[in-house]
C-alpha cells in the first residue's frame, strides 16, 4: 500500500513538472517570451521622471479598446493587440537606450512607426527594442555600440505636426526576426500602476464576457507575432464595437 502510494505520487511530481515547462514555454499556443538574465532588464527610454512637462503613459501594450476597435484594420498584422507602449511625450524630447546594445537599423521602413524610426539590438538579452514616430532620422549608424541611458532619439508625432498625438511607440521585440512583439511591461523596470493612473488616452482592456478576467492587468498580456491569427475577436466582447 505505501509503495502504490509513492508511485502514484511520484507520476504526479511528474506530470506536474511538465505541466510547468510546458506553460514557460507556451502561452495560448505561442512562443513564450524569451529569456533574459534578469527579470527586468530594461530602464525606461526618457532620461527626465514622468510628469505633465515631461512625459505621461499614452496606451500600454496588448489588448487594449482601441486595438480591439481597430484589430481588423490598424492592428491586423500582430494578431489584433496593441504591440508596444505608447508613451506621450513633448516633440523633441530626448530618448535614451533602454539598455546597453548595438545600433541595428535606423529608418527601417518595413518595420512601421514612421515617419522615423530606430532598432536596438540587445543579444545578451535576447531582445531588440524598437523606437517608433520619431522627429527625424536619427544620428546613429548601424553596428555602432550604445550604452543604457545613452541619448539615441527624439521623439516624434505620427502625424507629424506635434501637436496631434506626439508620443513614443516603443517595442520589445526579436531581432534579426520580425515576427514577435513582447509585452515591455514585465520587462521594463518601473511604477507602472502608477504611471497607469496618469495620462492614458486609451480605455484600458477589451473584455471577453466569456473568459472576464482574461488579459485584464498589465503584466498579463499575450505576446504577438506579425502576420498571426486575431486573438481578440471575442463573440462576447465588451465594450461592444457600434
Amino acid at each position: 500500500m505505501h509503495k502504490s502510494f509513492l508511485s502514484i505520487a511520484l507520476c504526479l511530481l511528474i506530470l506536474l513538472a511538465g505541466s510547468v515547462v510546458v506553460s514557460a514555454r507556451t502561452w495560448d499556443g505561442r512562443q513564450e517570451q524569451p529569456p533574459s538574465g534578469e527579470s527586468k532588464p530594461f530602464i525606461l527610454p526618457f532620461a527626465e521622471p514622468p510628469g505633465p512637462s515631461t512625459w505621461l503613459l499614452g496606451q500600454t501594450y496588448g489588448n487594449t479598446v482601441g486595438a480591439y476597435f481597430n484589430r481588423n484594420t490598424t492592428y491586423r498584422f500582430s494578431q489584433g493587440i496593441h504591440f508596444g507602449i505608447d508613451l506621450s511625450a513633448p516633440c523633441g524630447t530626448e530618448l535614451v537606450a533602454i539598455a546597453d546594445g548595438v545600433v541595428a537599423l535606423v529608418d527601417a521602413f518595413a518595420y512601421g512607426s514612421l515617419p522615423h524610426n530606430l532598432i536596438i539590438d540587445h543579444p545578451q538579452l535576447g531582445y531588440a527594442s524598437l523606437y517608433g514616430h520619431l522627429l527625424e532620422k536619427p544620428n546613429l549608424t548601424p553596428g555602432q555600440e550604445v550604452k543604457a541611458g545613452d541619448v539615441v532619439a527624439l521623439s516624434g508625432d505620427p502625424a507629424e505636426t506635434c501637436y496631434g498625438r506626439p508620443h513614443l511607440h516603443l517595442e520589445i521585440r526579436d531581432y534579426p526576426g520580425r515576427a514577435w512583439k513582447y509585452n515591455p511591461i514585465p520587462l521594463i523596470d518601473a511604477d507602472w500602476d502608477n504611471l497607469a493612473l496618469v495620462g492614458s488616452f486609451n480605455r484600458g482592456f477589451e473584455r471577453d464576457l466569456d473568459e472576464p478576467r482574461k488579459w485584464q492587468q498589465l503584466d498579463d498580456q499575450p505576446p504577438a507575432v506579425s502576420g498571426g491569427r486575431i486573438i481578440n475577436d471575442f463573440a462576447n466582447p465588451w465594450p461592444r464595437q457600434r
